[in-house]
Parts: C-alpha cells; sequence; structure tokens
C-alpha cells in the first residue's frame, strides 16, 4: 500500500486495541456521556455517504466529529437522489447537514465541531476516531477501508466491498491482523423480512431449494438516459473545489468530464461494475445469504450480456444481461436484467419472491408467510437495524451481519459476472483458492493493477 508521512505511527499493539466503550447498557440512556461515546469519521459524502452519516448522527452513542470528501461541495450533481432537488453534495453541504439533523434532536453542534478533510490520510492519523464511514466510488472501497482497519478503526463499507477480488482477500486479512469490525452496507440483510424468509427456506417450508432466481432490470429513468450516451463526451475544465486527480485513484487516468464522476461514474467499469455490483450486490448477496454459501460461491459462472456504448461511448457497463451460476450443492442461481427487482427461491414445494428494497415477500402458497419456526429448528436471529449492528458489535468485538468476508464473498460473484460477459465464456471457478481454473485470462482481468503509486500490499 501507498505510504503515507507517518499516519502509522501507533505501535501494533495501539492498532489493534478496542475502541474505549462501555457495554450495550448505556443504550437505554437518553443522554451518552461523551466519554462513552463512539467517535466517527466519514469518508466520501455523495448521496449515499451523507444518508450514512445520518445514519450514524441518529444513534444515541454516536458522535460524527470529521468528515472528508475531495469535492467541497461545487454543485455538479444532477442524480441525488437521497436529496431531491438538491445538486450539492460534498463537504460544505454535509457540514450544513449535520448540524441541520444534530440540531433536530436537540444536540447544539457548530461548524467548529465538525473537522473537514480532503485527504483521508489525515482523517485516519487522529487517535481519537473509533470507526470510519466509508462511502466512496467502489474503486476507492478498498484502499481506503484497508488504511482505516491499518489506523486502528472500524470500519462500516458501503457495498459492493471492493472493486476487484484481491482487494477483498486482502480486507478480510486486514480485519483479522488488525483486530477490527467490518460491516458491509448489504442493509438488505437486516430486514426482518428478509430473514424470516431465509428460515422458512432453510427449515425446508418450499421443500429442497432448487433454483435462485435474480431479477435486475435497468429500467430506471437514468439507465434510459445512460442507453442514449452512446457517443465520445468531450474533455471538461476540472471545477474549482474538486479534486479530480485524487478521485481517479487507482483508476486509470482519464481526462475529466462531468458525467464521469459523481452518480455515473458507477456506469464505468474502472470505477463500478453497473447495475450488476449496485444493486446486484444487494440481490445477489441475499441469494448467498439464504443458500447459506456466505464463506464460499458458486463453482460455475456462465453469463452473456450487452454493453452500454462499447467501442466509443463514456459508458461501459452491461445494461443487458443473463447468467446462471451453479454451487456446489446444486443450487443455481439464474439472471436476467428483467422482471420486478429482487429474488425469487424456487424449492420443490414452493417459492418465495423478496422484493428489493424493503424486503417484501410473496410466496407460493401465500400460507407460508404466516409459518412460525419453531424454537428447535433453524434461526438466524433479526438485526437491531444495520448501522445499529455494527456499533453493537464495535462493543462486544463481535461479527456483523454482513461482515467482511461476507462482502468480499458477495463482490466476488459480482465481478466474475462481469469478467464472464467480458470475455464471453464460461468460468469454473474454485471457491477455496479464489481463482479462475480454466481460464487464465479471466484470472488476469479479475486482478486488474491499481495506478502508481497504488498497490495493494
Amino acid at each position: 500500500m501507498m505510504k503515507r508521512r507517518h499516519f502509522l505511527k501507533t505501535s501494533l499493539a495501539a492498532a489493534i486495541a478496542a475502541p474505549t466503550l462501555i457495554p450495550e447498557n448505556v443504550l437505554g440512556k437518553k443522554t451518552v456521556p461523551p466519554s462513552d461515546r463512539i467517535t466517527i469519521g466519514c469518508v466520501g459524502l455523495g448521496g449515499q455517504g451523507t444518508y450514512n452519516m445520518r445514519a450514524f448522527i441518529n444513534q444515541p452513542d454516536t458522535r460524527v466529529v470529521a468528515l472528508c470528501d475531495v469535492d467541497e461541495g461545487v454543485g455538479n450533481y444532477d442524480m441525488l437522489y437521497q436529496f431531491p432537488g438538491s445538486n450539492r453534495a460534498g463537504l460544505e453541504p454535509a457540514v450544513e447537514r449535520a448540524i441541520q439533523w444534530y440540531g433536530n434532536r436537540g444536540i447544539d453542534i457548530q461548524k467548529k465541531d465538525l473537522a473537514t478533510y480532503t485527504d483521508f490520510f489525515e482523517l485516519l492519523e487522529r487517535d481519537d476516531i473509533d470507526a470510519v464511514s466509508v462511502c466512496t466510488p467502489d474503486h476507492w472501497h478498498g484502499l481506503v477501508t484497508m488504511h482505516a482497519l491499518a489506523a486502528g478503526k472500524d470500519v462500516y463499507c458501503e457495498k459492493p466491498l471492493v472493486n476487484t477480488i484481491p482487494e477483498g482477500r486482502a480486507v478480510c486479512d486486514d480485519v483479522a491482523r488488525y483486530g477490527r469490525v467490518l460491516q458491509t452496507g448489504s442493509h438488505e440483510r437486516s430486514n426482518d423480512s428478509v430473514r424470516f424468509a431465509c428460515e422458512l427456506v432453510r427449515n425446508g417450508r418450499i421443500g429442497t431449494l432448487k433454483e435462485i432466481h435474480i431479477n435486475m432490470p435497468n429500467s430506471d429513468d437514468h439507465h434510459e438516459r445512460l442507453r442514449k450516451n452512446t457517443q465520445p463526451v468531450p474533455p471538461m475544465s476540472v471545477p474549482g473545489g474538486f479534486d479530480y486527480n485524487r478521485w481517479q485513484g487507482p483508476a486509470p487516468y482519464a481526462a475529466y468530464t462531468r458525467k464521469r464522476t459523481h452518480f455515473w461514474w458507477r456506469y464505468i467499469l474502472d470505477y463500478g461494475g453497473g447495475e450488476m455490483t449496485d444493486r446486484g450486490a444487494h440481490i445477489i448477496d441475499l441469494a448467498q445469504f439464504i443458500n447459506d454459501m456466505d464463506n464460499s460461491g458458486p463453482v460455475e459462472i456462465r453469463a452473456t450480456g450487452e454493453q452500454i456504448g462499447q467501442a466509443h461511448g463514456l459508458y461501459d457497463c452491461f445494461i443487458e444481461y443473463d447468467f446462471e451460476c451453479t454451487y456446489s450443492n446444486g443450487v443455481k442461481m439464474i439472471g436476467s436484467s428483467e422482471g420486478d427487482r429482487g429474488l425469487k427461491l424456487v424449492g420443490t414445494d414452493g417459492w418465495i419472491f423478496i422484493h428489493i428494497h424493503g424486503g417484501r415477500l410473496e410466496a407460493r402458497p401465500k400460507s407460508l408467510l404466516k409459518e412460525e419456526i419453531d424454537a428447535d429448528e433453524i434461526h438466524v436471529g433479526r438485526s437491531p437495524g444495520h448501522h445499529r449492528n455494527f456499533l453493537d458489535c464495535m462493543r462486544t468485538r463481535s461479527k456483523p451481519v454482513a461482515h467482511e468476508e461476507i462482502g468480499h464473498r458477495t463482490a466476488t460473484i459480482c465481478h466474475l459476472l462481469n469478467i464472464g460477459m467480458l470475455l464471453d465464456r464460461p468460468l469454473q471457478w474454485d471457491p477455496v483458492n479464489e481463482r479462475v481454473t480454466n481460464d487464465e485470462a479471466a484470472d488476469k482481468v479479475a486482478r486488474k493493477p491499481m495506478r502508481s503509486p497504488w498497490r495493494i500490499q
């Protein structure tokens, strides 16, 4: 990894020490003493990053103390669905919103109480921060997370956990090396209805699970806008207040144009993986969970698809696709870019459909949804909320509902599907040794290099 000044100046013993926190019983108090709070720094403050900041602000035992983004808030978003009617995100808008949201809770926070940074290394140098929320574009997830773990911070990282398969394994290794807690932002796992559906399947209520049908349509308005962007886009001047070189980071250099960055980056394979790693990282994640494959993955991947733009356009993700993944237990995961967004769990005696987002359930027979799980059957527990679960696990030093291995394994499938479509041939995957066994070229694509000086250590 790239080293910056002396940001890892603490000893290894200090790096792996747990935050100075008290047991969970403080959560019942209306106010939590400052010495008992979990302090949080937020890296990446676009729409979702600011949403996560708000989720942590609304917890009774936290205090957001530091914010970091390469965009000071220049107002060049044209897709910001978390804040309809606004085109501003980044540092200054996040500060304004944080002050407002703390005020709504009756807490007087001033601008001076929120340190701001454009360089995440400076935020990580602070020894008064217990946890870091990482919500950058995908191509930065792994590096920021690994540096945060090495700096002794617990991490809440948005999905997909990483942008390449080797980064995911490196993140898992670092969580173990530094004794940290990591939650992947696959928040659909925390829905009660999803966890109930999992219990129904694992306890045989639909018979033997045979197929999982994955529906990931590209039918929203912004997808239609993408389809029309098939021509080259001329370079533009970088707006003041936006550090574009730092935004690009480990990705290959490319001239700035507005539609390359905020929101739209996810449809360029250098930065994200299109719908496959966007909402696919939610839907495929639930398939992994319910199929009891959180520590593994499919052994065969077959995928075909159609890219946007391809040779000339700015965007190159797959906008149409069909795929089939086969697991060692015989279950097939069959996906397409059609249908209602979600997943259908098909067994020998019935089926359950989970809608994304929100977890609304449908089933045949309908009586499945009125079933009760007996005390001696398989239970997967319930989450108090995805952000709350992370904070509780920080206190107990236990694994969250979407820990690092879960996030890595789900992201791996998303990346393998994109690679299979890029190469247009089936892949044999070894989930134990994490390599493509039948295609050397595919294995190389899975390990795409980073732009110097960035690298995985």
